[in-house]
């Protein structure tokens, strides 16, 4: 049946007619007050939980004590914390002020936090402990609005009139609120097209820019999500470890989570994220590309390591199983009775394996905010989660496409969420259009008006492909299309997707702009390669040394043929270098939402690249 997005957009209008971000939390709080809103650690490794109705007790005296230190309507309040408590309540506090928060990048330099403070010309900063506070010391004379910084943790702070603690906010808050409060119930003259908060992009090339997401574009996106997942989020368990200032974490672990009473638990530490499973069993979980690889990458580590080849070979098998039916499912296909059989027996194994990842009770899974390879996803479809990818952008709300539930297809990003409209431009680029579609960027209308046309579409920069069902395909970011000296374009993404096929490649770089062929930049992933290594019997002490070996080299070479050979021979790769060590937000060659930096990477190995292409026509590939 075709479906009436008309209708479907005039529903959720409907729906959220007159609501804000803050009605929602307000509804939260009222229907689930005694239900567990917050479950964290604290420094010495003991959980605790926190009811939707304190929940609101801690808002509104964070709200106050916002107020109290001059914080006033229409001022923004930058974020900087791990993924904590504290961080959603000074985030609400100050939409309750009628002010917006803003997160910022825990990895931002700070020049990068000037920067962000500047523009947005913020007041108030609330920070998690001495280390976060240096940066914003170091450059406190620069930092032209900020009156105030408010620290969570004071273990080695001195406090001064610019300095104030947050338990000291929170106790002026409750003595404030306590003589006036009335004073709280001011959040009621929010209305829906008011900012709720200012994102500003990771900056893959060049100054980031501040996006505006609305109260309305907040509870349109919420109600057409719930649309898709069919009610599956309301009161699930979410797991919190994604940066609170990337869209992905920002929406799903905060204001839906409020939409659909979600339970939150923290994990600060995202290098813990299977730990924190374990004992969270999130229903729900989301997760950039490289999340789900190096989970993959883990799984498949220690399978390798098991030392017993029966019992090895009994695991290996059991993925192969579910693959198998995964396959046949999304084809259409009824599995035979033999797969059947051989699923019923493979169940437990893939059960195991799950609880091992603390996924045994995970409803659904959805990657998203960069390209992925669909062998990846298949791997956790084929241990029974229902894991599928989604597409979106700030500038939409998060999302403008999903796989549904039960008519997944790996490879595409899905079929329009609920109200939107996608189409595709004469050039490919994906438009969208919808209530989730931001006010636009932040003291930047030439740059809105060249993003969002008069009609209302937003294009997006994406380039993509739809089937007749309505299926969008992600080819490459218009502007990081390579073309080669010959004139040839070329989607590095899909490359590099096809490079880390691989376990032992954990990230890749394709490099060809105006030249005469491709190469491409290797690392290695720091988790499967040294398995690897040992069980093929290399001696070594460092990844440093196998960076250099030539059995890595030569089985990077492998990764390199295969990828050739499901690609023409002018998007071969001819030659390759392997890299030391790791790619990180912190060195610069990845956004803090691990995007890959292209110009920084070309900036940063030139000299290799250069190397790469000493000679004018290649020879066999060679590392």
């Amino acid at each position: 049946m075709a479906r009436d997005v008309t209708a479907e957009r005039s529903e959720i209008d409907a729906t959220i007619h007159g609501k804000t971000a803050l009605t929602n939390f307000e509804a939260a709080c009222s229907a689930a007050h005694d239900l567990e809103a917050h479950r964290w650690k604290d420094s010495s490794g003991t959980w605790h939980s926190r009811t939707w109705s304190e929940y609101r007790k801690e808002v509104r005296k964070a709200t106050a004590g916002l107020k109290a230190i001059g914080f006033r309507p229409g001022e923004f309040a930058l974020i900087m914390t791990r993924n904590r408590p504290g961080h959603l309540i000074a985030d609400l506090a100050a939409m309750h002020a009628r002010g917006t928060a803003v997160s910022v990048y825990n990895t931002l330099a700070p020049e990068q936090i000037e920067y962000i403070a500047n523009h947005c010309e913020a007041t108030v900063a609330i920070l998690e402990d001495a280390g976060f506070l240096a940066k914003f010391q170091s450059i406190r004379d620069r930092l032209i609005d900020m009156r105030h910084v408010v620290v969570i943790e004071t273990a080695g702070v001195t406090l001064d009139d610019w300095v104030t603690s947050w338990d000291a906010l929170l106790a002026r808050g409750a003595e404030e609120d306590e003589r006036d409060p009335a004073a709280f119930e001011e959040w009621r003259k929010v209305t829906p097209d008011d900012l709720a908060t200012l994102i500003y992009t990771s900056g893959t090339t060049g100054p980031p820019k501040g996006v505006m997401q609305s109260h309305r574009n907040l509870c349109w996106m919420a109600e057409s999500i719930d649309r898709y997942l069919e009610g599956r989020a309301f009161q699930s368990r979410h797991l919190s470890y994604l940066p609170f200032a990337h869209t992905f974490e920002r929406f799903v672990g905060h204001h839906n989570a409020i939409r659909q009473q979600m339970m939150v638990g923290f994990c600060p530490d995202p290098t813990q994220l299977v730990a924190y499973a374990v004992e969270i069993r999130p229903t729900a979980l989301i997760g950039v590309p490289r999340v789900w690889e190096k989970l993959q990458a883990g799984v498949m580590a220690a399978i390798q390591s098991d030392p017993e080849p029966e019992r090895r070979a009994a695991v290996l098998q059991a993925i192969e199983v579910g693959r198998k039916l995964v396959r046949l499912q999304q084809a259409g296909q009824e599995p035979p009775s033999e797969l059947l059989e051989a699923a019923d027996r493979a169940r437990p194994v893939w059960m195991a394996l799950r609880t091992k990842l603390g996924l045994d009770e995970l409803d659904y899974g959805i990657t998203g905010a960069a390209p992925i390879n669909p062998e990846i996803i298949e791997f956790f479809q084929a241990l029974g989660i229902k894991l599928w990818e989604g597409w979106g952008m700030t500038e939409c709300t998060v999302g403008a496409s999903y796989n549904p539930y039960d008519r997944t297809r790996n490879g595409t990003v899905g079929i329009a969420d609920p109200g939107v409209e996608v189409k595709l431009a004469e050039d490919g680029e994906i438009m969208v259009r919808g209530g989730n579609v931001m006010k636009g960027y932040y003291k930047d209308p030439d740059k809105t008006a060249e993003t969002i046309d008069p009609d209302g579409w937003l294009h997006t920069g994406d380039i993509g492909e739809m089937d007749a069902d309505g299926y969008l395909k992600i080819i490459d970011r218009k502007k990081e299309l390579i073309i080669t000296a010959s004139g040839k374009n070329i989607s590095p993404a899909n490359l590099e997707a096809l490079l880390m096929n691989s376990p032992l490649v954990g990230q890749a770089a394709v490099i060809g702009d105006r030249r005469p062929y491709l190469t491409a930049l290797i690392v290695l992933d720091p988790d499967y390669t040294p398995v690897w290594a040992r069980k093929n019997g290399i001696v070594f002490s460092s990844m440093a040394e196998l960076v250099e070996h030539p059995a890595v080299r030569a089985e990077v070479q492998k990764a390199i043929d295969e990828c050739n050979r499901h690609v023409s021979r002018a998007e071969g790769i001819k030659r390759f270098t392997i890299l030391p060590g790791q790619w990180t937000p912190e060195t610069q060659e990845v956004t803090p939402a691990l995007k890959l930096k292209r110009r920084v990477v070309s900036q940063k190995y030139a000299e290799v690249i250069d190397d790469m292409y000493a000679r004018v026509e290649p020879r066999t590939p060679v590392a």
